[in-house]
Formats: C-alpha cells, structure tokens, sequence
C-alpha cells in the first residue's frame, strides 16, 4: 500500500485502495473496494467508509462515522465531530452515533458535519459549511456554501439552502423547500436571558414547496404553509397560509401564487 501510512491491526482495506502521506487508519475501520485517500488523513476507529468513495487531504474522518458508496469529502473537511457544549447551551448532551453519508453524497472544502446526524443520498453540502449533531436531511438535499444548519433539525429531500443561510436548531424543512441566500431562522423570543426560553424554544416550520426570499428572516414557532413564497427581505411574525405570497416588514400577505409557478406545474 505504499509508505507513510499506519493501519491498526483489526482494519479491513479492500482492493483498489490508494492513499498519500501520513495516513492514519483506526481500529476496526472498514474500507471497501476502489478508496481513495488523499495525504494526512485520520480515519478513527469504527468508521466505514464504502466502495468508490474518495477523500481529500488533511480530512478527519471521525469515531463510528459511515459513508457510503462513492461520497466525495474534499480537504480540510472533518466527518462526524463530537460538541463541545457551553453550559448555558439549551442542545442535548448524550453520547451520539457516528454521522452518516447516503450514496453519491458530496461533502465540500472546510466543512463540518457533526455526529449523530444522517443525511439521505445524493445530497451536497458546500465549502465552509456547518451542520450540527442529530439533524435528518432526506435524499438530494443542497447545503449551500457557508450554511449553518443548527441541531435537531429535519431536512427534507430536495430541498435547497443557498450561501449564507442560517438555519437554527428545531426548525423543519418539508421536501421540495427553496431557501435563498442570507435567510436568517429564530427559535427563541428570550435570547437567552431567561430560563423561561426552554419552555418556549421552538423553531420555524415551513412547509413543502414553500420558497423564502433572500434576506428573509422567519420568528420561532412560525409556520409558512405549503407552496407559500416569502418575499425578498420580508420579516415574517405570523403564521403564513399556503399559496399565498407575503412581503414587507411585517410580512403581509399581497396574492395567491400563480398556478403555473406550484410544484405540479413546475417546469424543472
């Protein structure tokens, strides 16, 4: 297998495997066939990495993380960390399993994904982007650059998060959702000055085919109802009805939807 990599005694490498320098191989890692590994990588114990999956260097690959067929991880990335929590932090604290990549996924540049999350196939997540523990993405999800997608959070399958977006812990993303850059999520009315937060902590709800406007922000506990379109920088303080199009700060609503611009009409 060449120089300049440690493999412990009770890993599994299939055939095919090219790695660089500085290779670190864990106990009871699996690595199926046609894995390649660029140079300093750690691959710590427990983790499975599938067939024709291909990582970058200088990439942690951590403690039970597993990545099926053919996921690309470029440089820098790290793959299922653990949290370090503040102790005014309102996440949970339990010991999680170890992250996992469907098929086909693709993890960008510099990128963070945090233990105890699962992500579906095919999805994409950018360079510089952040996803915390215990969140759910369906197939085909778009992460774009520099998201952050907070913990506990449900991510439906081909929904898209362009650059910039925050999407804070509790929030559910229903399939098919377009969230445009910039778009700021809440969950807390308290900002944290109050034990009564913990009662009331709660994220938005937006439902399938919603679409939110760049530079939107969305208060805790809303619900933006199926096909609804949030308009570019609106504030949205109430609940919005499906196929209806809200702007303006306070978000009101102005007109239905057009029906050749629903999910059943769309043309691509």
């Amino acid at each position: 297998m060449g120089h300049g990599m440690h493999l412990a005694d009770s890993a599994v490498v299939g055939e095919g495997f090219e790695h660089g320098l500085g290779v670190s191989v864990g106990e009871d890692v699996r690595i199926g066939e046609g894995v390649t590994v660029g140079s300093f990588v750690v691959i710590e114990a427990g983790a499975h990495i599938a067939d024709g999956c291909s990582i970058g260097n200088h990439v942690t690959i951590c403690v039970g993380a597993e990545l099926a067929a053919g996921v690309h991880v470029a440089d820098f990335a790290v793959i299922g960390r653990r949290p370090r929590l503040a102790a005014s932090s309102t996440a949970k604290r339990e010991e999680l399993t170890g992250v996992r990549l469907g098929a086909g996924c693709s993890v960008g540049s510099h990128t963070v994904l945090m233990a105890g999350t699962t992500f579906g196939e095919r999805c994409i997540v950018g360079d510089n982007a952040g996803v915390r523990e215990r969140c759910m993405m369906g197939d085909g999800v778009v992460i774009g650059r520099s998201v952050t997608v907070e913990n506990d959070t449900t991510i439906g399958s081909r929904t898209k998060i362009q650059s910039g977006a925050y999407i804070t812990a509790y929030v559910i993303l229903e399939e098919d959702v377009f969230i445009a850059p910039m778009v700021v999520t809440t969950n807390d009315n308290f900002m944290g000055r109050t034990q009564a937060r913990f009662k009331h902590l709660r994220g938005c709800t937006v439902r399938r085919g919603a679409r939110v406007g760049g530079g939107a922000h969305i208060l805790p506990g809303i619900e933006i109802g199926a096909e609804a379109f949030i308009a570019t920088g609106a504030v949205v303080t109430k609940d919005v009805p499906a196929n209806t199009i809200v702007m303006g700060v306070p978000a009101k609503p102005v007109r239905p939807v057009p029906a050749e611009e629903l999910l059943e009409n769309a043309e691509g």
